[in-house]
């Protein structure tokens, strides 16, 4: 895997895993509408925190997969899954 197709794998893996995260914890504001904000809007979304566990995990997850494809445990040039000639 090139530098170039491991960072858009590890992109794709942390955009995923970001807005898997974001939803964990966040509970809505107390109050009315009528003291200002929006009814569905966190109290306390912990943003710096999820950023830095999804770092982490993609990072965890991105190595396994890079593993994976470098370790040819699952070949397309040989074996039952290769492409035919």
């Amino acid at each position: 895997m090139g530098w170039f197709i491991g960072f858009v794998v590890y992109s794709l893996i942390w955009w995923t895993l970001l807005f898997c995260i974001l939803p964990i914890g966040v509970n809505p504001e107390e109050g009315s509408l009528e003291e200002g904000g929006w009814r569905g809007a966190p109290a306390a979304p912990q943003l710096g925190r999820k950023i830095i566990w999804t770092t982490i995990l993609s990072a965890v997850i991105w190595l396994a997969i890079y593993t994976l494809i470098e370790s040819d445990l699952i070949s397309f040039r040989r074996g039952w899954l290769a492409i035919p000639d």
